[in-house]
């Protein structure tokens, strides 16, 4: 999955593409999420919406088939509201979507958008009962009068009907915008994460939770950093990690106590003071962090880089990959057109092998840890046909010199940027937003396999 930009690259994909050529707000995906087995993607956009898709199985007629996903299920997470005592307007943009592990036959998912979360069930329905004795077939009460015998109701075979139904809120717990929420390894806890403050939450309590961290100063002009991302260990249910804006890292443990405002590690790089300039805090805030599966290790995504720590070094990271270094010279136009705020995602493969994370003009790069090759691709509507293979791309920097191919950084549109991506749990299978369209990318050579 990682080869250098002269190899040729083994991704098929396929695109989930509107029907229209604009672009409404509402349609703009915020946030992709695999569920545990990666037999599932939720989506959640601008608009409140959520859409789950399905993973098509095998099919011997068709072998290629094997991994491509349809849409399973539609609905409406969030309504726009309006908080009347600060005269806000709470969108109803959906922030982050989290799968719970699957006990049963139904799904479980946490949706949230600034100020609410909502955790949903999602069941099929395939049965329907017959033969009530109180009710005729319209589901009216019958005339007791009428009934002269007594039958025994049957469950009869109906077309699948997927159902979605909201089963908790939580609500009224957050006075910040919710960045990030994350699933406990202990699988009945939760944690949600604004600007300032983390929250501790049971599944089944709706109604309080608790507060883990809260770095709001005393005087808010005493301010100087937020709470940019947050996330559990994968394994330890008592360890969580929180990433700020500026640039570090704190890994936290509940045993130690019950506000975990002193963190147990302080995960953050020493600036190099002749490379400081006025834009040096702002392309440092962590923009996302995730643990790797093994829990080993912390993947970070500041504006220009992509960093791995290892838990047991705090000094510095292990690793850092210049996403778009290209960049760098661009710094003062793209904080004039506010791009220098974009929040981009970062994920690991199932291996903890590669990392992926967006960049603009609709790439996104790859790195592989292992052979340190990297390769730059692009999500787009040119190359939307199934099963097309993606060919590597190279921007080329101002004044460089510029191959045939070669992208110049002066000719990116900026407009058009993958912040959310997602990497299947096992399979090297990834799913890219890309506005308001959703690219699912598959290992060419592991779909030959099936």
């Amino acid at each position: 999955m990682g080869e250098d930009t002269d190899a040729t690259p083994t991704l098929n994909h396929r695109g989930f593409l509107p029907d229209h050529n604009y672009v409404t707000e509402a349609d703009i995906i915020s946030t992709v999420e695999f569920n545990h087995t990666g037999e599932l993607l939720a989506t959640g956009d601008k608009g409140g919406r959520v859409v789950i898709f399905q993973r098509e199985p095998e099919c011997k007629i068709e072998p290629f088939s094997q991994g491509e996903y349809n849409v399973y299920s539609t609905f409406q997470s969030h309504e726009p509201e309006f908080d009347y005592l600060k005269s806000l307007e709470i969108e109803e943009k959906i922030n982050k979507i989290r799968w719970l592990p699957q006990q049963n036959a139904a799904h479980f998912l946490l949706s949230t958008n600034d100020k609410t979360i909502k955790l949903w069930k999602v069941s099929e329905r395939d049965k329907r009962p017959e033969g009530y004795n109180l009710k005729d077939e319209e589901g009216r009460i019958k005339d007791l009068s009428t009934v002269t015998s007594l039958q025994v109701p049957v469950l009869m075979p109906m077309d699948l009907m997927v159902e979605v139904s909201p089963r908790r809120v939580f609500a009224n717990a957050h006075t910040y915008h919710v960045n990030s929420i994350s699933v406990n390894s202990d699988y009945q806890t939760y944690m949600s994460a604004d600007d300032l403050r983390i929250n501790l939450w049971h599944l089944d309590i709706t109604d309080r939770s608790f507060n883990i961290v809260d770095i709001k100063p005393t005087n808010m002009e005493d301010l100087t950093e937020v709470i940019t991302a947050a996330e559990f260990h994968p394994h330890h249910c008592n360890l969580f990690v929180y990433s700020s804006s500026k640039g570090t890292l704190r890994l936290c443990d509940m045993r130690e106590a019950a506000l975990c405002d002193k963190h147990s590690k302080l995960f953050e790089e020493p600036e190099d003071p002749s490379a400081r300039s006025f834009f040096s805090e702002i392309v440092s805030s962590v923009s996302d962090v995730k643990f790797s599966h093994s829990g080993r290790y912390l993947l970070t995504r500041d504006y220009l880089t992509a960093k791995v720590w290892d838990l047991n070094m705090e000094s510095k990271p292990l690793e850092t990959y210049q996403v778009h270094d290209y960049l760098r010279s661009k710094l003062c136009s793209l904080y004039e057109n506010d791009c220098i705020f974009d929040k981009f995602e970062c994920a690991w493969n199932g291996s903890d092998s590669v990392i992926m994370t967006g960049a603009y003009n609709n790439f996104f790069r790859m790195f592989d840890r292992n052979t340190k090759r990297d390769v730059t691709l692009e999500a787009s509507r040119e190359s939307s046909k199934p099963r097309a293979v993606l060919k590597p791309r190279r921007v080329c920097a101002a004044g460089g010199k510029r191959r045939k191919d070669d992208i110049s950084v002066d000719s990116l549109d900026f407009t058009k940027k993958i912040l959310h991506t997602a990497w299947h749990p096992t399979e090297n299978i990834i799913a890219i937003a890309a506005t308001n369209n959703l690219y699912i990318f598959q290992d060419k050579l592991n779909s030959e396999m099936h």
